[in-house]
Parts: C-alpha cells; sequence; structure tokens
C-alpha cells in the first residue's frame, strides 16, 4: 500500500530525516513512536508533500508520490489528520464534514450516507452538527478531524498526535474509535503518537524513530516486552 524508502529530508540546513525506510501493507494498524523533536510529523509531511524529501522514494500502491502536489497525493486516496486537529473553526461541524467530501463527487443520497456514519461513529457530532467547530473542546475537535478525513472515503488514513492535549477517558475513546475503522472499513492506518503504550496496543506493527532514524521495528507486542523500549517509552 505505502512503501517509504531511504527518504532523506531537510529543514533548510538541518538534516531532520536520515534514509527512513517503512511500509503500510492492506488493513494494517501501524504505529510510529518517538520522542519531541524526532521526527515523526516530518515524515507524515514528507509523505504528503508538505515537506519535500531530498533523496528516497515515496511510493503509494506502487506509484510514486513523492514530488507530487500535495492535492494530487489527497486525490489518490492518502488523508492526513494534522496534529493539533486543525478544523475550520469558524464554520460548522457539519460544514466542516462537507468540506472532507470535498474532493469526491458525490452524489446528495451519497453524501447523506456518508454523513450519517459520521454521526453513528461520532453521535456527538450529530448532536452539535449545527455549532461552530471552534466551539467545540479538544476531543469533539479531534472526532471531527477525523470524521472530516473519513468523508473523503480514504484508501490509507494517517493521524499525528490523535491523543495530544485529551484527557485520559477521551484518549481511550478515540483509540477505540481509530480501530473501529480499521476494523469497519478496513482501512490500513499510521499513527504518530507520543502515547506509546497506547500506539503499541492498538496497532500490529511499530517503528520507533529517534533523531531523524530507525532506531528499531517489528511486532507492536514484541516491542511492548523490550527491556530498551520499556525504559524509553513505557515508563519500565
Amino acid at each position: 500500500m505505502l512503501k517509504i524508502e531511504n527518504v532523506n529530508a531537510f529543514y533548510g540546513a538541518v538534516q531532520a530525516l536520515h534514509d527512513v525506510s517503512l511500509h503500510v501493507e492492506d488493513g494494517e494498524i501501524i504505529a510510529i513512536i518517538g520522542s519531541n523533536g524526532a521526527g515523526k510529523s516530518t515524515l507524515m509531511k514528507a509523505i504528503m508533500g508538505l515537506v519535500k524529501p531530498r533523496s528516497g522514494a515515496v511510493t503509494f500502491r506502487d506509484e510514486a508520490i513523492n514530488g507530487k502536489v500535495t492535492s494530487s497525493i489527497v486525490r489518490r486516496g492518502i488523508v492526513y489528520i494534522p496534529e493539533g486537529r486543525e478544523v475550520f473553526a469558524n464554520m460548522t461541524v457539519l460544514e466542516n464534514l462537507e468540506m472532507g467530501a470535498y474532493s469526491k463527487p458525490y452524489s446528495s443520497k451519497e453524501l447523506k450516507e456518508h454523513l450519517e456514519e459520521m454521526y453513528t461513529l461520532y453521535p456527538r457530532l450529530h448532536e452539535r452538527r449545527s455549532q461552530k467547530a471552534g466551539s467545540l473542546s479538544g476531543g469533539e475537535q479531534q472526532m471531527l478531524a477525523i470524521a472530516r478525513g473519513l468523508m473523503s472515503d480514504p484508501a490509507l488514513l494517517m493521524c499525528d498526535e490523535p491523543s495530544l492535549g485529551l484527557a485520559p477517558v477521551i484518549v481511550d475513546e478515540m483509540f477505540d474509535t481509530i480501530v473501529l475503522v480499521n476494523k469497519r472499513r478496513k482501512i490500513p492506518i499510521l499513527v504518530v503518537e507520543q502515547n506509546a503504550y497506547m500506539a503499541l496496543t492498538i496497532s500490529s506493527r511499530c517503528y520507533v524513530l529517534e533523531n531523524g532514524e530507525i532506531k528499531s521495528h517489528g511486532a507492536s507486542k514484541k516491542l511492548m516486552d523490550s527491556p530498551d523500549i520499556k525504559k524509553a517509552y513505557l515508563g519500565g
């Protein structure tokens, strides 16, 4: 589905990614964990064309996408839920969801069906459908950001720090929903997350990113039992 090979990316003269390679297969939930400044968000942005890799390859469904503009990458089916949610604050919940479907030629019936699916997934969005998105709580904004992304019927969903700034009970709910979306829609999901325990719990495989380099990767259950991972990320 998605393959990244030896990607190097820079901000000016500062190298943010060093020969990063990973892959995502159909139906998987893949986690990327690491501390602040490890390069996790940069990697997501490199996939989306928001940061241009200086070298290396990004391939989606056997097609090279590095060098393509972000709108073209989105049309190919990759949806990115950015860190900080970035909802359209002055638009209503309904208008935000409709914006998520902007790139799709849905009929009125299809649009309504997609909206109903999102309201079933997140009943609170239905309750607040006429409310300005900027007035929602952090958890509700995260729900809206994910639902808005799902409105375009993605082939791959990428979530950048979905638990950031949320209360623990909302974090559990958020990750439960990510697992539900993966199972119900069979969408592969790439999750960047500082909450290493939750990331390892919901994913099948995980990559550990440190200082822009992949330091280790493997089955999430195996990594969770690793003394090094426990010490560095799980407080063990």
